[in-house]
């Protein structure tokens, strides 16, 4: 069985920083660096033309930040898990990148293999961070999140069956083979259903989707 290889595209002002990325990546056989960016505007165009499985995106990169780089690539429709790359552990840093849309939040300093790992786990559903910001992204979830602007009923059948999914922690891929569709209508699918319910990212479905089922 041919094994399926994830998309990434690296976002850093940096080029030796993102040589480095590109080298550390290269060492896993089901990844592969199809883009990179060296500034927020080229980010988005790569982004909206691409939408690779995961995209890593520094936060302090000249002239468009990653924040606002972040917001636009959600406003642009791009459903790739976004993970922050950087050296800010600032609390207000870490809430906002997780309010504007944010998979996760890693921190430069890590070691190479936690790192790759950590990439992995984001590429299956999971919420990564750095032990260093593991708190305060543990009370970024918790705190109540604002009322979508529409229901669970109005979903589509199957936007339901994969919130439902996206809940259970499963990426694109898993999904796509879960239902037998191919990952770029699971992405259609994803898009619409954040867009009715007034979401931002697939960690904000996820968690909508949990408290909705308590509150039944």
């Amino acid at each position: 069985m041919t094994q399926q290889v994830a998309t990434i595209m690296l976002v850093d002002d940096h080029p030796l920083l993102r040589k480095g990325l590109q080298q550390l990546i290269g060492l896993a056989d089901n990844l592969e660096v199809i883009a990179e960016a060296g500034s927020g505007e080229e980010a988005i165009a790569l982004g909206t033309e691409l939408d690779p499985d995961l995209i890593l995106l520094d936060l302090n990169m000249q002239g468009m930040n990653g924040q606002e780089t972040l917001s636009r690539l959600r406003d642009e429709g791009v459903t790739s898990r976004i993970v922050m790359l950087t050296v800010s552990d600032a609390d207000e840093d870490v809430l906002e990148a997780i309010s504007r849309g944010a998979d996760g939040y890693l921190l430069k300093d890590m070691e190479p293999e936690l790192l790759l790992e950590q990439i992995q786990r984001a590429l299956q559903g999971k919420m990564v961070m750095s032990e260093a910001v593991t708190q305060v992204l543990a009370s970024a979830i918790r705190k109540p999140q604002k009322s979508p602007t529409s229901s669970l009923e109005s979903l589509t059948g199957r936007e339901r069956e994969i919130i439902e999914l996206i809940a259970q922690g499963m990426s694109n891929k898993l999904i796509a083979r879960a239902l037998d569709i191919s990952d770029g209508t699971v992405k259609v699918h994803v898009k619409h259903l954040l867009k009715k319910l007034g979401l931002r990212s697939r960690v904000e479905a996820a968690v909508w989707m949990v408290n909705h089922r308590s509150a039944q």
